[in-house]
Formats: C-alpha cells, structure tokens, sequence
C-alpha cells in the first residue's frame, strides 16, 4: 500500500463541521489502491474497565480524481468531540492511518489519534442560505443601458456607435438599468453584481477617487438608492464591487503624498519605498500589478482600515445593497478581512462575501473571511473541454472532481461560478462562435454545484476578445439578439427555480462511465429525488446508459415536461449532437 499517498489533516476541507451537530472527515488515498476504509473512532474521555470506548464505521469512497481516491463520512460525535483513525484495506493488507503514524494494531491510547477537539456552533461555515437559489447577472454600468443623456460624462460617444476602447465613454447608467428591470426580471435573474459604480477617472471604475460617492455619470445618490429599491421590490439581490486592495491615482490622499512626499499625513496609507514618488514601468510606491495609476492601500495602517471598513458599513447602511465583491482579494492581509466581516456582517447578518482570487482560496473560506470566492478554476476547466476541446471527457471529470475536493461541501453550494466577465473574452468567442457548445456550457453551469453568474450580454449572444473587446455595448435592438441562446438560458433559470435539486439542494456525483462513453453525466440527489443530467460535447449522435436499475419506475424528462417508464433494467439515452438531456425519477 501506497502510505505516502494516504491523507488528512483535521481541519479545513478534511475535517470540518456541516452543522451544529455534524462533521464531515474525509480522507485521500492513492486511486483505485483502496478498496474499504472505516473509520475507527471515540470521545477521548470515555473508557471502561481502564479501555478506551471506540467503534467503527464505513466511509464511503465519494469521488476519484486524476491521482487520487477520496473517501467521506457524516458523523455525529455524541458529545461534540472525537478522537479518530482510518483502518485501510486494499485487499492484502488492513493498517491504521492515525495523527502518530501508520500501525498494524490500534494504539490502546486515544492520544495517538486525530483529534476533532470540540464542535462549536460559531465554527459552522455560514454563507447567506440565498445566495443557494440566486442566479446572477454581472452588469459593467458604463456599457448597459444610457437612461439619462444629461449625466453623459464628457465628450461620450452615441450608444454603440464605435468598438469599446480603455479609453471611451458611452453614457450607461442607474437610469438605463432601472428602465431594463424588466428584461431581468423575463430572463429570471435574482442578483445583479455591478462593477464599480464609486466616483473614479476610468470608464471601468477600478481607479476609486472618492469611495463615499457615486459616479456622477451614473446618476446620484438617490438614483442608487431608487436602484436598490426596485431590485428589492422585484426580487433581485444588490452587490457591489469594492477595490480596498488599491485606490486611484487621483485619490486625494494619494494626490497629497505626491505633493507633500514624506512629511504627507496620509504618506504611510500607501505602501512607499522612497520619496519623492515617481511612476513609470516600475513605480518606486506599490501598485496593483505594475500600474502606476492604482497606488497600492496598505491596510495594516488603522487610518486606512478604519476609513475602508466605514465605506463598507456605509453603503450596507444607508442603501441596503446585499452583497460586496472584493476586487484583488488575495493581495490583502487577513486580519483586515476578518474585520471587514465583522463589521458588514454585524449590520447584515445574511450579506453576501465574495472575494476576487483565481487560485486555492481555502485560507479566506474558514468562516471568518468570505463567504464565497469567484470559481475561476471552474472557469479554466469548462473552457478547455466545452469551449476548446484542449482535454479529454476523462481528465474533465477528474479536474472538475479535484475543485470539489479542495473545498467543504457547504462551501462548494455558494461558489460563485462564471463563465466570462469584465476580464476575460466573451464566452461565445472563447467557444470560436459555436453557439451550440455555449449552450452546453450554460447548461453545466446551471446544473453544476454553486451559484451561476451571467455576464451581461452574453444571453444574447454578444462577443467579444480579452478587455477591452468584452465590454461593448449591451444592444436594445431586439433584431440583433440570439433569441434561440437567450430563451435556452431562460429556460434553465427556469428550469433551476423549479427544481431545488439543481439549486444546491442535494449530493452531486460524476456517474461512472467507461472509455466508449462519448457523454458526460452526473446526478443530484436527496433521499426523495435524483436528477440526471446527461451532456454530449461531440458533433455526432451519443447514446448514454444510465448505471440504475430503473425498469418499472416512473421517470420525468424535465426538458419535454413528460413522464414515461422504463421497460428494462438499464435505460439508455440517446442525445443529439452538443445536446443535453435531464431527466428525474
């Protein structure tokens, strides 16, 4: 047996509590080495006749990824605390994984084992339960709808009426969304996440001049305030974007430190390293990237953070918005953002965390960070296999399985998926404009663990390369929509609403399949229910057999709305080219 590849910690995504009552202790091993794991367990405390009480359970083997074998257990300690081993047989051999090391023989010692210290109810991870069911629409406001021509900023340009640039202004603003409520509302979206809207220099907002003020191009405080209330009023969450990691070049404070240099009062909000401050290629000051225009805030000074945490209180506060996006998340210390909870969330208590970091981000999901992060690992796997077909269906599933497996499976149920924003080419241009593979996509992201994030546009088939080509203009002629791919993703929100399974509800699973098999499946599931969902990524017919013993069950295929029963044991399922199918029993 393969020891080096058996593995576990007793925390983070190994050994976490699901509920006040539940942990959840998983453990890895080498692929298709293993074939039983129980775990050996017991309260440290508890002996008899001078014996330490233990027992032992089945795990079950829930997942397989490229390399290795992941097994899991729900359990709930009696008295909240557990001392516990994996006993690991692959047939010839039975050892017992503890914290000390590998034995033949269990040690009579309870200390020899991992050890769950003591479940606290302040310790469960806690995202808002919402977020589960919400389907979300990211708008960029600058380039969504222009309600009102007297707040044009300076020299903007007729409404689509040139390709996007860095550089250009079109007029979008609160008054254009506003008067699309509607649009929204038909194409069934629950949460709008707006790129900046604060008063800055750039068309884009990530440059922040004043955090306390709107941009007068979008409108003013009470058009905001007018925004919210007609989201609320149907339905749809509000979140916004904040860029703490850095402000604006035009950023008074920052401004005052490149007149006063060092003897500026604000000269330690920024991270310096000599003055007089100079920009170029490689500013002598920190910045995000190498950007000379976006000075780096340095979140460890108590003016800086205490100014930043009131912003975020600020706009809970007074204008009741839902959520905040936490632009550049990762490059902030964590202390500062284990404050920021707690000061939005002690105004809030279901308000909506989402950082902006595009690698593991376990260290930021413990429950006293973020409730969320965007999951562009997801992101990176649909498009090399849907969109380019740069990985087979095999290595798909496995890198999908390892994203499940690096987080707790309550964390996995609020993940914020995506598939194109602000900052990367449009997902029907990734896809080399083959609408069929951007339906397939749609339909696995709105089947898939987590909540969906439509990137503005895309529903009606806009395209676009990397920024600034993925900003264009959000057309209102109807006559240039891709009605077919907006009423295919109108009907998957639908689809979701409908059925609480494909909304987080249940246990997802890749179904086992064999080297023939051209299609994808996988199901979601409770003790009432599964669903199937069965996806052809290939240009040819595929026929797909469901590993059930179905025959005589009722069975609902939830696209067509129609029920029919199976006639034999194994049902297969014949699905058209870039086709889908999904069915319940």
């Amino acid at each position: 047996m393969t020891r080096s590849s058996i593995y576990h910690r007793p925390t983070d995504e190994y050994a976490y509590p699901i509920d006040e009552h539940t942990l959840h202790l998983k453990l890895r091993t080498r692929k298709e080495e293993v074939q039983t794991v129980q775990l050996l367990f017991g309260d440290q405390y508890e002996w008899k006749d001078g014996a330490w009480i233990s027992q032992q359970t089945e795990m079950e083997k829930v997942a397989t990824d490229a390399l290795f074998d992941y097994w899991l257990l729900s359990i709930q300690p009696t008295y909240k605390r557990i001392r516990y081993g994996f006993f690991i047989n692959n047939g010839e051999e039975t050892i017992l994984y503890t914290e000390k090391g590998f034995y033949e023989k269990a040690p009579e010692d309870p200390s020899y084992y991992f050890s769950f210290p003591f479940l606290h109810a302040s310790e469960v991870f806690r995202a808002p339960s919402w977020v589960k069911d919400t389907v979300w629409y990211q708008i960029f406001p600058e380039r969504f709808a222009n309600g009102d021509l007297t707040n044009d900023p300076k020299g903007a340009l007729p409404w689509a009426s040139e390709p996007p640039s860095p550089k250009n202004f079109f007029g979008g603003d609160f008054k254009g969304i506003i008067d699309h409520i509607d649009y929204l509302v038909d194409l069934g979206v629950t949460g709008i996440y707006f790129t900046p809207i604060f008063k800055a220099y750039s068309n884009h907002k990530y440059d922040t001049m004043d955090y306390m003020e709107i941009d007068p191009q979008f409108g003013d405080k009470e058009t905001f305030k007018e925004l919210v209330k007609t989201c609320h009023k149907n339905g749809i969450k509000v979140m916004l974007d904040a860029v703490f990691n850095h402000s604006g070049y035009h950023f008074p404070p920052f401004q005052d430190v490149l007149k006063n240099g060092e003897k500026s009062k604000y000269a330690s909000w920024f991270h310096t390293k000599e003055f007089p401050l100079k920009g170029g290629e490689l500013p002598n000051y920190s910045t995000f990237a190498f950007e000379q225009t976006m000075p780096k805030l340095n979140t460890q000074n108590e003016e800086v953070k205490q100014y930043l945490l009131e912003v975020g209180r600020y706009w809970v506060r007074e204008f009741d918005i839902d959520g905040w996006r936490l632009d550049v998340a990762n490059e902030i210390d964590h202390q500062f953002w284990r404050e920021f909870r707690h000061a939005v969330k002690n105004l809030k208590p279901d308000l909506y965390i989402l950082g902006e970091i595009w690698h593991d981000s376990m260290p930021w999901l413990r429950g006293d960070q973020f409730d969320a992060v965007m999951n562009y690992p997801f992101l990176t796997n649909v498009l090399n296999f849907f969109a380019k077909d740069q990985i087979s269906k095999q290595q798909f599933i496995e890198n999908m399985t390892s994203v499940i497996q690096m987080y707790p499976s309550n964390v996995n149920e609020v993940a914020f998926n995506l598939v194109g924003s602000h900052d990367t080419p449009r997902i029907l241009t990734e896809c080399n404009g083959n609408t069929d593979r951007m339906k397939l996509i749609y339909t696995f992201m709105m089947t898939f663990i987590g909540t969906p994030c439509i990137y503005y546009g895309d529903e009606i088939g806009l395209s676009g390369v990397m920024d600034p080509g993925c900003r264009e203009c959000m057309p209102w002629e109807m006559e240039k929509w891709n009605k077919e791919m907006q009423q295919h993703i109108q009907s998957l929100i639908k689809l979701r609403k409908e059925e609480k399974l494909l909304a987080n509800s249940g246990t997802f699973s890749f179904l086992a399949h064999s080297d023939k098999d051209e299609c994808i499946a996988y199901s979601k599931k409770d003790e009432n229910k599964t669903i199937i969902v069965i996806l052809n990524p290939t240009s040819k017919e595929a026929t797909h057999s469901l590993p059930f013993h179905l025959k005589g069950r009722k069975l609902i295929d939830l696209l067509k709305n129609k029920e029919f029963a199976a006639e034999s044991d194994h049902l297969s399922v014949t699905v058209a080219p870039f086709g889908f199918e999904i069915i319940s029993f």
